[in-house]
C-alpha cells in the first residue's frame, strides 16, 4: 500500500529518494514526504497530494546536501490525508524521523502513556507513536532504542528510521509488511517494492518477519529484534528494467494487457515441455496428492475471481470438491480443514495481509499450503509448503490484468496436474487439453491485434452511470472480474452476477439508462444466456455481448458485440477477459480517469 524508500551512501539523497518514490506511485497514495539528515539536523519536507506537490515544496524550501534519508508515499489509514499526517514523523526533540507501512494496533495505549510523559503529538496517525517511543527509549545506542521500540509495537509494520545523532545510518525493520534491502556500491537502499530500486541495483535481501537491518554506505547487518545476527540470503532480481516501464504505451495497464501473450508463452516454456507438465515447486508427491479430499482456495479481489475459475476447473477435471473463500472471511469462520485439505493461496504480491493470515490459520489446522504467487521471495512464498511462481513480471497498474491471466493459467495447470495423478481424465484427453493451452498466446495476439471494435463500444457506452455484468458457469467469475475492472478504474458502479440469478433481483435495475455486459461464448449454457439476453432486451437494456467470432444468433438481439476466437469452453475465461479488460480501460480513458492510479486504491493491501 504505502511506499517506503531509504538511502544511505555518498550521493545527495534527495533526488534519489524522489526518483525512487515516483516508481512506487502505482501503489496508491494521498501524500508524500522526505526526511534527511542535514548538518546534524533532521530535515522533513512533506505535502498532501501527488509527488509533484512535494517537489514544489522542495523547490520553495530546498534541503542541503544529505547522504542519508527516507521517503514515503502514504495511503491513509489513521487520519485524513493532510500535510501533518504525511510521513516522515518526528519526535519532539527532532532526534528521529520515521516512515511506516502497516498499522500499529496498540498505538492509542502507547500514545496515552507517552502523553503522560510529556510528549506532544501533532498528527492523527498511529505512526507518530513510533518516533516518540524511540525518543523515550534512546540513551546513546540507536540500535538498542529501535529494538526496544519494536518490541512494544503490536500489529503489522515495515519501518525506516534515521537519526540526527547517528548520521550515515539507516535502520529498517518489518513484521507482516514487505521490505527489501538493495545492495549497491558504497550505497544501500530500503524499499517496499523492488521496481523502485531496480535501476540502481539488482542485488537484494528480502527481510523476514521479525528482522531488522542496520545500513551504512559500506555494510548491511541483519539481526532479529533481540540483536542476534542473521546471515541473510542475497537474491538477484532477474526481470528487466524495461519490464517496469511503460514501453511506449499510454498507461501501464495497457502495456500489461499487451504483456499477456508473452507471459503465458513464458509460463508454457517453463511448465510444459514436449507435452510433459512440470509443476516444480508444488512440493507434493503423488501419494500426498491422492490423499487430498478437499481443496480450499483463499484469495482477495482479482485473485479471488481467479480462484473461482480454478474451482470450476479443478472440480471438472480432478473431481475434487473445492471451496473458495475471500481470505478475510476464511480466517474468521473457523474453517473445517485438516491434513487432507490442500489450501491454494493466490496473491500477486505475496504480501496480502488477509491471505497471509488465512494461510497461517490453515497451517495451524494441519493443512498443506501451495501458493500461486508472482513475487519471488515474498512472505506468502516463504510461509507456504510449496509455491508456484507465475513469473508475470512487475505489474505496475493498480488494476490487475496480466497477473490475473497468469493466475488463471497456473490454476488450469494445477487442475490438470491433479487430474493426472488422480487419473480422473484419460491420458489422451489430458494431453489434448494441454495442447489446447499452448494456443492461448496466439489467441491473445489475435485479440490484441485489432482493438478498434472495443474502443468503439467503449466510446458509445462511457456515459452510462451503471453497468451489470452477467455470466454463467465458468464465466460467472469472468462477470465478477469484468465488473471489478470497470469500477476500479472508471468509478462507474458495476455489479457482476450469475445470469441465472438475474430474475432474483438484478432485473429490477435494467432500463434504457444502464448497460448490461453479457458473457456468451459458445458453451453448453449458450442457449440459457440467449434467453437471459432476450429478457434484458424486453426491458430496453443496452446490451454488450462477448461472443464467439461468427456468432449468428445472439448477435441479432444485442446492441454491440465483442468477438473472441473459438476456444475450448473450460478455457474460455482466459479469452473473454481480454475484451473485458480493454473495455474497462477505454471507458476509463474516455472519462478522463487516472487509469494506473485510481483513487483510494493501493496495489498491494498489506493491512487488514
Amino acid at each position: 500500500m504505502c511506499g517506503i524508500i531509504g538511502y544511505v551512501g555518498s550521493k545527495d539523497a534527495t533526488p534519489i529518494l524522489l526518483d525512487c518514490l515516483k516508481k512506487l506511485e502505482y501503489r496508491g497514495y494521498d501524500s508524500s514526504g522526505v526526511g534527511l539528515v542535514c548538518n546534524g539536523e533532521v530535515v522533513v519536507r512533506k505535502a498532501k497530494g501527488k509527488i509533484r506537490s512535494l517537489e514544489a515544496l522542495l523547490a520553495q524550501k530546498p534541503a542541503d546536501f544529505s547522504d542519508t534519508g527516507i521517503s514515503h508515499t502514504r495511503w491513509a489509514t489513521h487520519g485524513l490525508p493532510s500535510d501533518s499526517n504525511a510521513h516522515p514523523h518526528i519526535d519532539n526533540k527532532n532526534h528521529f524521523a520515521v516512515v511506516h507501512n502497516g498499522i500499529i494496533e496498540n498505538y492509542l495505549e502507547l500514545k496515552a502513556r507517552l502523553v503522560k510523559q510529556g510528549h506532544r503529538f501533532v498528527s492523527q496517525t498511529d505512526t507518530e507513536v513510533i518516533a516518540h517511543l524511540l525518543a523515550s527509549h534512546y540513551k546513546s545506542d540507536f540500535v538498542q532504542a529501535v529494538q526496544k521500540t519494536l518490541k512494544e509495537l503490536q500489529g503489522a509494520f515495515a519501518v525506516g528510521i534515521i537519526s540526527r545523532v547517528h548520521p550515515g545510518t539507516l535502520i529498517a525493520a518489518r513484521i507482516g509488511s514487505p521490505l527489501v534491502i538493495g545492495l549497491g556500491k558504497q550505497e544501500n537502499f530500503i524499499a517496499s517494492d523492488v521496481p523502485a530500486i531496480l535501476e540502481r541495483t539488482r542485488r537484494v535481501i528480502y527481510l523476514d518477519d521479525g528482522q531488522m537491518a542496520v545500513l551504512t554506505k559500506a555494510a548491511v547487518e541483519v539481526m532479529d529484534f533481540n540483536g542476534k545476527k542473521v546471515q541473510p540470503k542475497v537474491d538477484t532480481v532477474t526481470f528487466s528494467v524495461d519490464a517496469a516501464r511503460k514501453g511506449g504505451f499510454a498507461h501501464f495497464m495497457l502495456k500489461e494487457i499487451h504483456d499477456q501473450p508473452a507471459v503465458i508463452k513464458s509460463m508454457l516454456g517453463l511448465r510444459l515441455k514436449q507435452g510433459v507438465l512440470n509443476l516444480e515447486g508444488v512440493n507434493l508427491s503423488g501419494p500426498s496428492i491422492r490423499k487430498i479430499q478437499k481443496v480450499c482456495v483463499v484469495a482477495c479481489g482479482t485473485a479471488y475471481h481467479a480462484g473461482l475459475v480454478g474451482k470450476y476447473a479443478i472440480e471438472a477435471l480432478a473431481r475434487l470438491p473445492v471451496e473458495v473463500d475471500t481470505s478475510s472471511e476464511f480466517r474468521y469462520r473457523d474453517p473445517i480443514v485438516d491434513s487432507r485439505t490442500l489450501i491454494i493461496a493466490v496473491s500477486q504480491s505475496g504480501e496480502t495481509a488477509d491471505t497471509l493470515a488465512a494461510v497461517r490459520e490453515a497451517k495451524a489446522k494441519g493443512a498443506k499450503v501451495v501458493a500461486v504467487c508472482n513475487v519471488i521471495g515474498s512472505s506468502l512464498a516463504r510461509e507456504s509448503d510449496g509455491v508456484l511462481y507465475t513469473h508475470a513480471g512487475p505489474e505496475i497498474g493498480v488494476a490487475s490484468t496480466k497477473a490475473y491471466t497468469a493466475q488463471l493459467f497456473m490454476l488450469y495447470l494445477v487442475a490438470l496436474k491433479l487430474a493426472g495423478v488422480r487419473k480422473t481424465v484419460p491420458p489422451a484427453e489430458r494431453a489434448r487439453l494441454l495442447k489446447v493451452l499452448t494456443t492461448i498466446p496466439g489467441l491473445y495476439k489475435d485479440l490484441l491485434k485489432n482493438k478498434a471494435p472495443v474502443q468503439k463500444v467503449a466510446r458509445a457506452n462511457s456515459h452510462f452511470g451503471c453497468f451489470l455484468y452477467l455470466g454463467r458457469n465458468i464465466n460467472y467469475p469472468s462477470a465478477l472480474e469484468g465488473a471489478l475492472k470497470l469500477k476500479e478504474i472508471s468509478y462507474i458502479p458495476a455489479e457482476g452476477y450469475a445470469a441465472g440469478e438475474m430474475k432474483h433481483g438484478p432485473i429490477a435495475l435494467i432500463d434504457e439508462y444502464r448497460a448490461v455486459v453479457c458473457i456468451a461464448p459458445q458453451s453448453h449454457v449458450y442457449e440459457k444466456m440467449a434467453s437471459n439476453i432476450q429478457e434484458i432486451r424486453a426491458r430496453k437494456g443496452n446490451i454488450i455481448a462477448v461472443v464467439t467470432a461468427g456468432d449468428k444468433h445472439i448477435s441479432q438481439y444485442v446492441d454491440y458485440c465483442l468477438e473472441i476466437p473459438p476456444v475450448e469452453e473450460i478455457f474460455s475465461p482466459l479469452a473473454v477477459i481480454v475484451p473485458l479488460q480493454l473495455l474497462a480501460y477505454y471507458i476509463a480513458v474516455k472519462r478522463g480517469c487516472d487509469v494506473d492510479q485510481p483513487r483510494n486504491l493501493a496495489k498491494s493491501v498489506t493491512v487488514e
